[in-house]
């Protein structure tokens, strides 16, 4: 896998003025990236699941082969023809196709591409594709959509605008505490400063460090745990971002949705497994 951390380095040197960030070319890039045997390591899958609320086991969560193959997908979004820098970009949904369970015994093949570049009333989207496969069959599959804001004529995908609705009554309340940004950039090697930084918050716009939506989406499928079958799809909308520290309202709906509040009833996330 390649190393994120240089990734990262190298996406932050080329938002700098004369180092290549400039507005990116119109396509999709041609490239589809694999790396094969991915193995899992079992401390890694232990840190990961006392952040997120899992619990230990060699199961591997839903979540957890986003977290592997994340840096792949990471090396694609840094290549000069992806069509949205990886600074400032906005992660707004996530879908999850878990086909069976994957055991932490087992070796994984990651590939990852860009599909389904579209415009945006605030810029453009796009969606990376990471899936998982074990002895050739794929097992497991994640369709994450980026936004890149762009000063835009109109057109495209709309912000729905329309009056909110109450928030769910909670099931459950959680704290989230500054540590939650540094440990899960730790164990996901996903380090935007956004997360890890006031400075780096303030730089694109927030007063404080923000959770990673990704670390939302698994903290809610850990409260799931116990209800979930062997083979579902789990899909999120990321809303209003979780600031550091904060306090959470996680509600279980009863059409199979789920969804994270703030204290003033303000959606963080809403979604529903299948």
């Amino acid at each position: 896998m390649p190393a994120s951390g240089a990734l990262h380095r190298k996406a932050v040197l080329g938002a700098l003025p004369g180092l290549g960030g400039g507005r990116r070319g119109s396509g999709l890039p041609a490239a589809e990236l694999a790396v094969g045997g991915v193995r899992v390591d079992r401390a890694h899958l232990a840190d990961y699941d006392r952040i997120c609320g899992f619990r230990l086991s060699d199961r591997l969560p839903a979540t957890f082969p986003h977290v592997m193959g994340f840096p792949l997908a990471l090396r694609l979004m840094t290549e000069p023809d992806f069509p949205i820098p990886l600074t400032g970009v906005v992660h707004v949904g996530n879908r999850i196709t878990v086909h069976r369970p994957i055991d932490a015994d087992e070796t994984v093949d990651f590939r990852t591409y860009a599909e389904n570049l579209r415009p945006h009333d605030r810029g453009r989207q796009v969606d990376v594709v990471l899936v998982g496969a074990v002895d050739g069959v794929e097992v497991w599959r994640g369709v994450s959509t980026y936004l890149g804001r762009e000063r835009t004529s109109g057109g495209g995908e709309r912000r729905d605008r329309s009056a909110r609705p109450a928030a769910p009554t909670a099931t459950a309340r959680w704290r989230v505490e500054p540590r939650v940004g540094t440990t899960y950039a730790r164990v996901s090697g996903d380090h935007n400063p956004i997360h890890t930084s006031l400075l780096g918050a303030r730089l694109f716009g927030f007063r404080r460090p923000i959770a990673h939506g990704m670390w939302s989406k698994a903290r809610c499928l850990a409260a799931l745990e116990n209800r979930l079958p062997d083979a579902y799809t789990v899909e999120v909308a990321f809303k209003a971002p979780v600031s550091l520290p904060s306090t959470v309202n996680f509600a279980l709906l009863p059409d199979g949705g789920f969804a994270l509040h703030d204290s003033r009833g303000r959606p963080h996330l809403a979604g529903f497994v299948r």
